[in-house]
């Protein structure tokens, strides 16, 4: 092994000619002596994905990568020098006020035609790439009878309905002990009324209340607002159970009435089928968690690919983070479609602004150990990475918050919420999503039980490692054995097997991740 690691050639990655930085490739990073391409000798011992000053920085100096400013230099810096956290002081956050509005075109490109998966279509149009029963709840406290209900639904009932892929209790923390009526409770609310109207339920929702909590049934989902319900039981809302109605006596009671007030659902869901839909019918959520500085490297790029081949197809893609785009916000309102869509973007931006102020916090305490560990100084670093996930196309829509996509709302489209994973998660899921992609550095097992999740791996020692946790490893990128157009296409094509059928490692080991609304409003 010894003699292996003395014939590796030592690899470092500059993201553009202008930088002043590049990072360690290597597994393991490199040692102090080792001398790097064009004769750069590593004064010190630099970990994998961490920079290496490529010439000398002096004091206040901007330290350059992605072209632009990621730090600035609080001591001279020699070449060679291992470039970490404590050597830099961060740039200051870009004011939202005279940001260039709506002035980037990108060259339009042509259609991507031919491509198709196999998926259920929903009366409304939307379609499903799961067909799934979900049982929404109004409040925290009947989750413990839901997890019961569903262990039955699961072993009593799935059996006899074999085209149904499973039953989803939507829990949360929400529904009593909040100002309900306060301006921000919106965003709760018509989350988790967007979730239980996801297209991978079908529209067979279900839902379980106490009865007694602050976010009554019709206040979720109220009767005459939601055609794929109201179609079939005349305006009346979905199927309720009550778990205070006289008619439970014991808690047997209440599980029987919620497994078989379940059984119609099963019906009408084991009678879909899957049908040929275009991949202009994809809508795709994509996220990053437990980044490092490969994020923006490898699986991030192809992520921004992918994100263009579907944009092309006629499809929808969100991206989302707002701490970890907010110090991108240039290049998000110049690449907008009109300058209102521009506005929109300051608007939610700045919105999230304030709400971290109120907190006497700002976007500086969006970096984890984790991310620093992997070579991300800080959020301006880890934004000029994230922000790549998006690609090249023009920004077509803003949604705030909880928000649902229309059924116009086509391309690119930039989700407005917060940068934690199961956060930004739940919220794509109420935007309508069928698919989800999440690119990680470190690591995570994260997943959703509403919604496969296709998990990229930025590193090769990662994929390797999580051989049957990761979907696709595109540390090959960085290996030199792929290029991002390859990733992209490679990822494109994984999408369409997964959204016609095909399980996630995720979905195999039945791993997923809490519901996790974002309430800004107060705690009563």
């Amino acid at each position: 092994m010894s003699d292996y690691k003395k014939t590796v050639t030592p690899r470092v990655v500059r993201m553009h000619p202008a930088d002043n930085v590049a990072i360690v490739v290597n597994d393991g990073g490199l040692t102090a002596g080792t001398v790097l391409d064009k004769g750069l000798i590593l004064r010190d011992k630099v970990p994998q994905g961490h920079k290496v000053a490529l010439s000398d920085l002096v004091t206040g100096q901007a330290v350059m990568r992605y072209n632009v400013p990621v730090g600035y230099a609080r001591q001279n810096i020699p070449a060679g020098s291992w470039v970490h956290e404590r050597l830099l002081d961060i740039p200051p956050a870009r004011e939202l006020q005279g940001l260039p509005m709506a002035t980037v075109k990108p060259a339009p490109q042509a259609p991507l035609e031919g491509f198709t998966f196999e998926a259920y279509v929903n009366a409304d149009g939307s379609v499903g790439t799961r067909n799934l029963l979900a049982l929404t709840t109004t409040v925290q406290c009947v989750a413990g009878v839901v997890k019961i209900a569903v262990e039955r639904i699961e072993r009593e009932l799935l059996p006899l309905y074999p085209n149904v892929d499973g039953v989803v209790g939507l829990e949360h923390s929400y529904g009593c002990g909040v100002a309900i009526d306060a301006p921000d409770a919106i965003i709760p609310i018509r989350t988790l009324r967007h979730i239980s109207l996801n297209p991978n339920f079908g529209g067979e929702v279900m839902v379980v209340s106490l009865g007694c909590e602050k976010l009554q049934p019709d206040r979720l989902l109220p009767p005459g607002s939601f055609p794929i319900l109201d179609q079939r039981d005349a305006g009346e809302g979905p199927d309720l159970v009550c778990l205070q109605d006289h008619e439970h006596v014991g808690l047997m009671s209440m599980i029987d009435h919620i497994v078989q007030s379940a059984r119609p659902h099963l019906e009408r869901l084991n009678a879909r089928r899957r049908q040929t839909v275009p991949a202009s019918a994809l809508v795709v959520g994509v996220q990053c968690g437990g980044s490092d500085a490969f994020s923006g490297v490898t699986a991030n790029p192809a992520v921004g690919y992918m994100a263009d081949l579907i944009v092309r197809a006629g499809g929808t893609v969100m991206f989302s983070e707002n701490t970890e785009v907010r110090d991108a916000v240039e290049q998000l309102t110049s690449r907008a479609a009109t300058p209102t869509v521009a506005e929109d973007i300051v608007r939610e931006l700045g919105w999230y602004d304030h709400y971290l102020e109120r907190g006497r916090v700002d976007r500086t305490a969006n970096t984890t150990p984790g991310n620093k560990a992997g070579g991300l100084s800080n959020i301006t670093e880890k934004a000029m990475g994230s922000i790549i996930k998006s690609g090249s196309s023009v920004i077509a829509s803003v949604l705030a918050p909880g928000d649902k996509l229309k059924a116009d709302q086509k391309g690119l489209v930039f989700a407005a919420t917060p940068a934690s994973d199961f956060i930004c998660g739940t919220l794509q899921l109420a935007a309508g999503m069928n698919l989800h992609v999440f690119t990680t550095g470190r690591g995570t097992p994260y997943g959703l039980q509403a919604c496969p999740v296709v998990k990229v791996a930025t590193r090769t020692d990662l994929a390797r490692r999580w051989h049957d946790l990761m979907d696709m490893n595109a540390g090959r990128i960085a290996d030199g054995e792929i290029t991002i157009e390859e990733a992209g296409w490679e990822l494109f094509r994984i999408l369409l097997d997964v959204a016609s059928g095909r399980k996630t490692w995720a979905e195999q080991w039945r791993l997923h991740n809490a519901l996790v609304l974002f309430n800004p409003a107060p705690i009563t």
